[in-house]
């Protein structure tokens, strides 16, 4: 899957430098750094010191009318409201 992330320009230069010593890629560092990101376990807190998002539900479903699964539709219904 392709996607496009932003990046500081001093961390892109680091990496730029750091790939071509190894003689290596962009896309191997990033796979390489998400799996081990992923193979930690969880702490329950972010690096900032804030707690984990805990979610909360509770009943009654959405509002009439609001369809989550058309997000233009969503964002002018939330226009229309707000």
């Amino acid at each position: 899957m392709k996607t496009t992330i932003e990046l500081p320009d001093d961390l892109f230069i680091a990496v730029k430098h750091r790939v071509a010593e190894e003689r290596s890629t962009m896309r191997a560092m990033v796979e390489r750094g998400l799996r081990a990101q992923l193979r930690r376990a969880p702490t329950g807190r972010s690096r900032a010191g804030t707690r984990a998002i805990r979610w909360v539900t509770v009943d009654g479903g959405l509002p009439k009318g609001l369809d989550i699964r058309d997000r233009a539709a969503m964002h002018d219904w939330l226009r229309t409201r707000g």
